[in-house]
């Protein structure tokens, strides 16, 4: 471990210097060598997938674990999408001149060393790599046990793009190792080596790396998302939000996990919502209020709105305006990503104001809380922490900044 710290330093001082169109044609090549080498890819999960059948490992960790052609496709265009993005580096934030003729500009570097751990999905492996080249960062990866043949069929493609892009392949480096220790040594004795750790897995994790980090972290604990139907929500548009809010993918942490209705729209809403809902498959857990109004709705009890299901299953609570929905995501939120479905624009604003949380939507699908539908290609995780960056982590979240000062002989008096 230690001594691919080292290397990831030297390969970070390197790929500092290499411009924007080698970085690219690194990813490319990469996107190339995925879909030559598919197959592999295939062979290698299906490994994966073997072991976490016989280990019993939960449906929602082997979907998020599973590949097949369209996923490596998709991790494939990712890269693609992400060599398309203006470079990151060496742009002028600002720039401005003192009365005594100094010229001044603040100019984006990478950060160094990024060590990045993770859980279950091998796209993180294509994603994360690719925003930590594109951004001129080195990265040490450490994936998951469950996914560790399909992080290294990845890895090997990462490393014939690099070679082909004349770059430095310890720039990407995953971790040999499934040992658990190896994880600890990261966290508490590679602060000479890793400049930043980003966690992206379940919350049992995401807590490990936060408590024994010994440099900083890029990350959230967990994605207890809210749709709030607001009185002036209309019904159809609900309905739709909030099924593909909840079971798009329910496994993924811009995942809804409760919605709120207001008591003015109740009557209207909810009939309409929790049947689609249950329709759906999901399995609906409400207050007394949704419990008496629709049939099949469970009781839900205090720890339900604390809860991150990660799975089909939803609380709903009735709420009496936008104050008090808004009180209850202070309350039980994570900070990740919030919901609000009216046609009342005045309503939307007051929420954006009121609520704090990285991700604010009006009338969309909490599921659209993701990096590349947002136009940056990917993203290497979700960020709740209001220092550096927040919300989707992509390639320009993954840069510092120096200062470049231009005089003329001036001299401090």
């Amino acid at each position: 471990m230690d001594a691919m710290g080292v290397a990831a330093r030297r390969a970070a001082r390197s790929l500092a210097m290499v411009d924007g169109e080698r970085r690219d044609r690194a990813l490319r090549m990469t996107a190339t060598c995925m879909r030559e080498q598919c197959s592999d890819i295939l062979a290698a999960n299906a490994v994966d997938m073997s072991a976490a059948t016989a280990s019993d490992l939960s449906p929602s960790m082997r979907d998020r674990l599973m590949l097949d052609a369209d996923r490596v496709e998709s991790m494939a265009s990712s890269l693609e999408a992400i060599a398309e993005l203006r470079d990151p580096l060496g742009r002028v934030l600002s720039e401005w001149q003192r009365p005594n003729g100094l010229q001044i500009q603040r100019v984006t570097v990478p950060l160094g060393v990024i060590g990045i751990i993770y859980e279950s999905r091998p796209n993180v492996t294509s994603d994360a790599a690719g925003l930590c080249i594109k951004s001129g960062n080195a990265v040490i990866l450490r994936g998951g046990s469950e996914s560790f043949h399909s992080n290294h069929a990845i890895h090997a493609c990462l490393k014939t793009g690099l070679e082909a892009a004349a770059i430095d392949i310890d720039a990407v480096q995953i971790v040999p190792t499934t040992d658990r220790a190896a994880v600890g040594h990261m966290l508490s004795s590679m602060g000479d080596s890793i400049d930043v750790v980003v966690p992206r897995g379940g919350k049992d994790l995401i807590r490990r790396v936060k408590d024994e980090a010994r440099v900083p972290v890029i990350g959230h604990l967990e994605g207890i998302c809210h749709v709030y139907l607001h009185e002036a929500a209309d019904t159809e548009m609900a309905r739709q939000i909030v099924v593909n809010a909840k079971m798009r993918r329910t496994g993924v942490c811009g995942a809804a996990e409760t919605i709120l209705v207001d008591r003015g729209a109740a009557q209207r809403l909810l009939p309409v919502v929790v049947t689609a809902l249950q329709d759906a498959g999901c399995e609906v857990r409400g207050d007394e209020t949704v419990a008496s109004m629709v049939a099949g709705v469970a009781g839900a009890e205090e720890r339900d709105w604390a809860t991150e299901y990660l799975d089909a299953i939803v609380s709903i609570r009735v709420v009496a305006d936008i104050e008090a929905a808004i009180g209850h995501i202070g309350q039980y939120g994570s900070g990740h990503t919030e919901c609000i479905v009216t046609g009342d624009d005045a309503a939307a604003e007051h929420f954006f104001r009121n609520v704090d949380s990285a991700i604010l939507m009006q009338n969309a699908s909490t599921q659209f809380a993701d990096g590349g539908e947002f136009g940056m290609g990917a993203e290497i995780g979700i960020a709740t922490g209001r220092i550096h960056a927040r919300g989707p982590v992509g390639a320009e979240q993954l840069t510092s900044y120096k200062y470049i000062v231009r005089g003329s002989g001036q001299v401090r008096p």
